[in-house]
């Protein structure tokens, strides 16, 4: 799939965003799965919100466990550390894609479904073992708590 994005748009940049879109277009989704199979209550915090990525929901869909380090002072932004990471078996970059984040499809998947539980994030990858890292990481910010809303009012 990757190959032939770069074959058809060209520009790894664009590669990029559009494994990002495909990815948050998975995760839109993925999260009802994630939450009807998991029987995981409702999270209180980011923090928590974290632990349950980490340790659930890339173990459910990758079979694959993260770790969360470097929280910021706010509580608001977070890395996710991933020693394996099953989507980049048998795979080597030419030296004419060092800018493209292979695995981008995975931030968007995290965007997406962050969102749909009224997370408004941002998610950016810091180190990738296939441009030489020791591992994967990810790092993921809270720009915003959207209030849910309610398409109807229970007292009328």
């Amino acid at each position: 799939m990757v190959r032939q994005l770069l074959t058809d748009l060209e520009e790894v940049d664009e590669v990029n965003k559009q494994l990002d879109q495909m990815g948050y277009n998975i995760g839109v989704r993925l999260i009802d799965e994630f939450l009807a199979k998991s029987n995981v209550s409702r999270c209180v915090d980011f923090k928590e919100t974290a632990d349950v990525i980490a340790k659930v929901g890339f173990k459910m869909f990758l079979g694959i466990t993260a770790s969360v380090t470097s929280w910021d002072a706010e509580g608001t932004s977070f890395s996710l550390v991933l020693e394996d990471n099953p989507l980049v078996d048998f795979v080597e970059l030419p030296d004419t894609c060092q800018g493209l984040h292979y695995c981008n499809i995975l931030s968007g998947v995290l965007r997406g479904a962050l969102e749909m539980v009224s997370m408004k994030t941002e998610v950016t990858w810091v180190r990738d073992m296939l441009h030489g890292d020791d591992a994967y990481e990810l790092r993921v910010k809270l720009l915003k708590q959207v209030p849910e809303e309610y398409p109807y009012k229970d007292d009328e």
